[in-house]
């Protein structure tokens, strides 16, 4: 009975202060709207450029706080001039798009990083990089609500046809849709996201959450559905649990989650029904037995032993 009471208080006591609250309602949305996105992040490959557009917002954010913006505006003109950016230097120079994709976003995150350094601040600037989720105010709530409810409406709008572009890019362009007007809209659904979870994680750890979830949900099933399904409820979970450990444990929020997260796609790395370590030993233990059995059945001179 010590024991129940005991977990009950874990789950209850945080949520008698109203930061909590806060923090949970703006972890779980940035958490789903990052696994929705983290599904074609996965599919199509972009693991790179989330990481790009997820540090390429520093200086915006803090050009933003000096301009006395909310710094969803700048981090949202930062995010998609990367990628512009990188679009340009890649279609005009013979560097290719990985070695085009490090060094736009390591020159915007080494300024961004030296404005921080040098602008006298009442704000610490440094949560921007780590985040800052327990002290939200009610004005980033809504700005993240604001741009988590537009990226969803926009994949829900768009949805199959971005599915269709994540699969089979030439079939998208011969039934009349625009590849390259798809990979410009979910370029800058990436960025609205980036936004999203700036407030919950900071810019360091944005692109675990739009990572990690995917992946996780890529090695425990094959239908893209069940995929975006099984993406968000895990992201959700972490942030929950994250934000929960981040209360006892007095440690930082961003991370908690983005650990709880790393621990589900370590369990589904290593325990995912088909894709597996532990099912692939196994297919493998069966097939070689099966074909020890095999030989064993069989005589030297090929026929069935009797």
């Amino acid at each position: 009975m010590d024991a129940l009471n005991a977990v009950v208080q874990w789950f209850t006591v945080p949520l008698q202060f109203d930061f909590m609250w806060r923090a949970m309602l703006v972890s779980v949305v940035a958490g789903a709207v990052c696994a929705v996105l983290s599904c074609w992040m996965t599919l199509i490959g972009w693991s790179l450029l989330g990481d790009a557009v997820s540090h390429a917002v520093l200086p915006g954010v803090v050009l933003s706080y000096l301009l006395g913006l909310p710094f969803a505006v700048g981090a949202l003109v930062f995010g998609a001039g990367s990628v512009a950016l990188i679009g340009v230097v890649n279609r005009t120079s013979r560097v290719k798009e990985d070695a085009v994709i490090g060094v736009v976003f390591t020159a915007l995150f080494a300024v961004g990083v030296l404005l921080v350094s040098k602008i006298p601040s009442q704000t610490d600037l440094m949560h921007i990089l780590f985040g800052n989720v327990l002290g939200v105010s009610d004005g980033d709530i809504v700005q993240v609500l604001a741009a988590g409810a537009v990226v969803l409406a926009v994949v829900l709008a768009k949805h199959r046809d971005l599915t269709l572009y994540a699969f089979d890019r030439v079939h998208a362009h011969a039934i009349g849709l625009s590849p390259r007007r798809l990979e410009a809209l979910l370029l800058g659904l990436l960025a609205v996201t980036v936004v999203v979870a700036l407030q919950a994680v900071g810019i360091i750890l944005v692109v675990a959450m739009v990572i990690v979830p995917g992946a996780t949900a890529y090695l425990l099933t094959d239908r893209f559905e069940r995929m975006l399904a099984i993406a968000v409820a895990v992201s959700v979970t972490a942030s929950v649990l994250g934000t929960y450990l981040s209360f006892h444990l007095d440690a930082a929020t961003g991370g908690a989650v983005v650990a709880v997260q790393a621990v589900a796609f370590a369990l589904a790395y290593l325990f995912a029904p088909r894709h597996g370590v532990a099912a692939g030993a196994l297919r493998r233990a069966r097939q070689a037995r099966a074909a020890r059995d095999g030989r064993a059945g069989r005589s030297p001179a090929g026929t069935a032993a009797p």
